[in-house]
Parts: structure tokens; C-alpha cells; sequence
């Protein structure tokens, strides 16, 4: 039986963009290789709470996935083992979290569709003014 669970981990900073994106991958084909990825979410350059290894911002990143209870152990330990990663945190979903994430994440597309929906008509407007 597979589970939804969600994955937020932090990238150390001082990787250059394609590194931390190559960091990214690794994971993303770790998860594809034993479930599905249900969202996938870069949040970017964040600062930190509080310092973790001295460093005050690090790359956030966001994995929600089904897969099996078996995977999770193999994927924090991956996690674990990579220096580039510097937190990471892996909760179980329930029915209503699930629930709760795909609200929120119909709001956020609907919400950007209205921005391009807005900027769209500003500039039907602007050439009609001219």
C-alpha cells in the first residue's frame, strides 16, 4: 500500500545553481524510482530560523510523493548521506492533509492564473489606448 508523504529539505547555500539543482535530481529520481511524485516545489533562497552550520540561508525544496512505508527509510538515509543537504524533515500525510495540500495548491494555479489573466488585459488595454 503506498502512503503520501511530504519531504522539505534544505540546500546548503554556498552551492553554485546548477549544483544545488543537480542535488535536487538525485532526489527526484531516488523518489520516481520507487513511487510517484505528487508535487514538486522549489521555494528558493530562504534565510534560516536559526544558523546551521554557520550558514544563515540555505535552498528549500519541496518533495510530496506516494510511495511505499519501506522507501522512506531508504530516502532519509540518501538524505542523510549527502553533505549538501543541511535539514530535512519527512512527514506522513493523512486523508485530510492530503485533502488540505491539493486546496491549497488549486488556490495558489488559481491564483496565478489571474495574475497573467490581469497582466493580459492591462496590455489589451495599453494598445487600445494608443
Amino acid at each position: 500500500m503506498q502512503n503520501h508523504y511530504e519531504t522539505v529539505f534544505i540546500v546548503t547555500p554556498v552551492l553554485s545553481e546548477e549544483q544545488m539543482k543537480e542535488a535536487v535530481e538525485k532526489f527526484r529520481k531516488l523518489i520516481l524510482s520507487e513511487g510517484e511524485i505528487v508535487y514538486d516545489d522549489h521555494w528558493g533562497l530562504r534565510k534560516l530560523a536559526y544558523p546551521i552550520q554557520h550558514k544563515s540561508t540555505g535552498f528549500y525544496h519541496l518533495f510530496e510523493f506516494k510511495s511505499d512505508s519501506r522507501f522512506v527509510d531508504r530516502l532519509e538515509t540518501e538524505i542523510r548521506r549527502d553533505e549538501r543537504i543541511i535539514r530535512f524533515l519527512t512527514i506522513k500525510l493523512d486523508k485530510y492533509a492530503v485533502e488540505y495540500s491539493e486546496k491549497r495548491r488549486a488556490a495558489r494555479e488559481g491564483k496565478a492564473e489571474e495574475k497573467v489573466e490581469e497582466k493580459v488585459e492591462e496590455n489589451v488595454e495599453e494598445k487600445q489606448e494608443e
